[in-house]
């Protein structure tokens, strides 16, 4: 499906599509290869550059995006006007699925780190289609199910007791995610404050710097400048 898809064409030249195609998600797993087309050729795409954001917390979920290219934070922010980084999401990575639920807003802020292009649909759009195609809605409805099994599941393993196990096992997923591998490991070359770190292991800010010094005394992290790297295999 990759192959001379629209998306390659808006991103433009020296820019890495990734080859995750709407029809891979977990959302529109197990379509007719007649629904699969009609899904394809409904979706809107759109070019963000830098800074840029995708939606802002508190706006109205009318819209959902697999992302093409590019990377986005998701942040909230808090009473007292903090950012709170939740999440960091990558090209073939799906947000703002939350639009299926009636007149919600969205939760969090989505922003662009990089020039970013996103594939995907509004809601009255995707309302539109289900319409047309009723068998893509039944199996949204199957997936949505399993996913809510599979949460339920990831829940339960973060439940370790030893916070510098449930650290190194975030900073894991976050370089398997995004990171580079190098000599050492695989190094995460984007900085990520405490704060953030702490926001992601769901830990204060003060017990997560201890954590990290612990991770960096028993070898299985180290740094270099701002980046961090897990030196374990991920």
């Amino acid at each position: 499906m990759a192959k001379g898809c629209l998306c390659e064409q808006m991103a433009g030249e020296g820019v890495e599509v990734s080859p995750v195609c709407l029809g891979h998600l977990w959302l529109f797993e197990n379509l007719t290869a007649e629904s699969l087309q009609a899904l394809v050729r409904a979706a809107d795409r759109k070019r963000y550059d830098r800074g840029d954001y995708v939606f802002m917390q508190g706006e109205p979920a009318h819209e959902m995006f697999l992302i093409k290219a590019g990377r986005v934070k998701l942040s909230k922010n808090t009473e007292d006007g903090a950012e709170i980084t939740l999440d960091i999401r990558k090209a073939g990575d799906f947000l703002g699925e939350n639009m299926l639920s009636e007149d919600v807003n969205y939760p969090l802020a989505a922003w662009c780190m990089e020039d970013t292009l996103i594939c995907g649909f509004t809601k009255d759009g995707f309302e539109r289609l289900v319409l047309e195609h009723p068998q893509i809605g039944l199996q949204v409805i199957r997936n949505l199910s399993e996913r809510i099994n599979w949460l339920a599941t990831r829940v339960s393993s973060m439940s370790f007791t030893n916070l510098e196990d449930r650290l190194y096992s975030v900073l894991q997923q976050v370089a398997h995610e995004h990171g580079v591998r190098v000599e050492d490991g695989v190094e995460i070359r984007f900085p990520l404050t405490h704060e953030e770190i702490s926001f992601l292991v769901g830990a204060h800010r003060v017990t997560v710097t201890r954590a990290l010094k612990g991770l960096r005394e028993s070898g299985r992290i180290s740094q270099k400048g701002r980046a961090l790297i897990v030196t374990s295999e991920v």
